[in-house]
């Protein structure tokens, strides 16, 4: 199916941020965009907005001046409905309110003709419910674009129960035509990224809830041991913790209460509280002029053992830590794991095990006196880690620990014994929940992987990472994780458990 040809008309519907960003990123694409908004004079008061960004473009280079004008001149503010009815393409990003957004279809049908493509930028609602009171539903899609839409590349093509497959093919054309990267997913809670990003929030405000870290050295962990572009307090605060709040509760809901998707009682009190972020000067950190962010816990320097001993190997990506203690200039012994462990691990002078987590509480780990440490995108590189040390382990071996990852050139961050500390934990619910989006078909894992990295900027798409630390990794952890909190949360779903057994047989 061919995109919508460029001198065909687009109609956006709403022009708040999003429908005026929507709107330009057509306008550049070359189509007549018409504007409509219910509240008389919004429209030409979002055409104005619109051609000062157009300036401000031609100011950085970044459009032509003959091309700005080109599209002004394409750029027309509509005051009623039935203008709109030269459309071929109409989008809408109004209120998220279903009984408004379907009025505003009905309406839309007596005016446009029969093979205009109908879209949502809903967020939140049911693309299906939306075009349940639709004469013709078949060609109703959901276009989820990002904020701001002309910068952030993602688009979720969204099929609801009655879209024609025509319909969404030409959707997905367009707005590949438009230089957008459009992924296809099916009609349900939180489409993709909505729906795969709830544990980076989740798992960092429970680990926080429970007094395990502070939301500075939470932050600190996932950007610099995780790989992630921004913590989860400090990102809820950009984007409000209304907003986020309210999208987690949707999801939730449209679950039926799935224990995977429970909101943060921490969360819900900042909103009550009116603490939404940078907007309202207070979140989970405070803002404003000569204010200073809270810093992450960072161990003060301590002395690294002059020798270790390593039994066995180190798992997955942790296993290139062999190497970078020996660059460091510390003495390496190897034995092998005892026979009862079935895990490599470093003894350190003190006689204490220092190990990769696997999902269970370092107190309770069979090891005896030990110090788990995170999961790293990449040990080589990643500028912080995160040690838990059991109650069984004395000062002298945190000391060891922590001096050890200094001379890695790493920053420490000690924390408590959180089962699955904090980067580990976040990854494999992502994994999880990625692979239960592809076995209820929502999309492929190629979509999956690209919208995660495109609409939220993860270092990873999160199949490609369990990939790579396997679905025997992630089933581990979360299992151990489950034994510690029962109750669904962290029980693996049935892709993930299929996958690591196939694993456990080809090994």
């Amino acid at each position: 199916m061919t995109a919508i040809e460029p001198d065909h008309a687009v109609a956006v519907v709403g022009t708040g941020t999003m429908g005026q960003g929507i709107a330009q990123v057509a306008l550049v694409a070359g189509h007549p965009v018409r504007l409509y908004d219910a509240v008389p004079g919004r429209a030409a008061e979002a055409a104005r907005s619109i051609a000062a960004r157009l300036d401000r473009l031609v100011e950085k280079g970044r459009l032509a001046a003959a091309d700005r004008d080109a599209a002004r001149a394409r750029l027309s503010p509509a005051t009623r409905v039935d203008e709109l009815a030269d459309s071929s393409l109409v989008i809408e990003a109004i209120v998220e309110q279903l009984a408004a957004k379907q009025k505003l279809f009905t309406d839309l049908e007596s005016v446009i003709p029969d093979d205009c493509l109908l879209a949502t930028n809903t967020s939140s609602l049911s693309v299906t419910a939306i075009a349940g009171a639709l004469r013709l539903p078949g060609r109703f899609v959901g276009l989820h674009f990002f904020n701001p839409a002309p910068l952030l590349p993602l688009v979720e093509v969204v099929r609801g129960a009655a879209t024609d497959e025509a319909a969404a093919d030409r959707a997905h054309a367009t707005v590949a035509a438009w230089g957008k990267r459009p992924v296809r997913c099916a009609d349900t809670p939180g489409f993709i990224v909505n729906r795969l990003a709830r544990p980076f929030y989740a798992e960092a405000f429970r680990v926080h809830e429970e007094g395990f870290a502070d939301p500075a050295t939470i932050d600190a962990v996932l950007r610099e041991s995780g790989g992630f572009a921004m913590g989860p307090f400090e990102l809820t605060d950009l984007i409000g913790q209304d907003v986020n709040e309210a999208v987690t509760r949707s999801v939730y809901e449209a679950f039926f209460h799935d224990p995977k998707f429970t909101p943060s009682l921490a969360q819900r009190r900042l909103v009550e509280a009116g603490s939404l972020g940078r907007k309202s000067g207070r979140g989970w950190f405070p803002y404003g002029e000569g204010v200073r962010k809270p810093e992450p816990r960072t161990a003060e320097p301590c002395d690294a053992p002059a020798e270790i001993v390593l039994h066995g190997s180190l798992h997955g990506p942790s296993a290139v830590l062999h190497e970078l203690i020996v660059e460091s200039g510390i003495k390496v012994t190897t034995a092998p794991v005892p026979a009862a462990g079935d895990r490599g691990f470093i003894a350190l002078p003190g006689g204490a095990k220092l190990t990769l987590t696997s999902g269970e509480s370092a107190t309770t780990e069979a090891l005896g006196p030990c110090v788990l440490f995170d999961l790293a995108l990449d040990y080589r590189t990643c500028t912080r880690i995160a040690l838990a040390p059991s109650e069984l382990a004395s000062p002298e071996d945190v000391r060891a620990a922590t001096g050890l990852f200094q001379a890695l050139g790493k920053k420490v961050s000690v924390i408590g014994d959180a089962p699955g500390l904090i980067v580990a934990r976040t990854v494999a619910m992502l994994v999880d929940l990625a692979h239960d989006a592809v076995g209820r078909g929502v999309a492929s894992p190629e979509d999956i992987d690209i919208a995660m990295r495109q609409g939220v900027n993860y270092p990873r798409g999160p199949l490609e990472w369990g990939h790579e630390l396997g679905a025997i990794w992630a089933d581990r952890l979360l299992r151990r994780l489950h034994d510690d909190y029962p109750g669904g949360r962290y029980a693996a779903c049935q892709p993930l458990r299929r996958r690591a057994a196939v694993e456990e047989s080809l090994l």
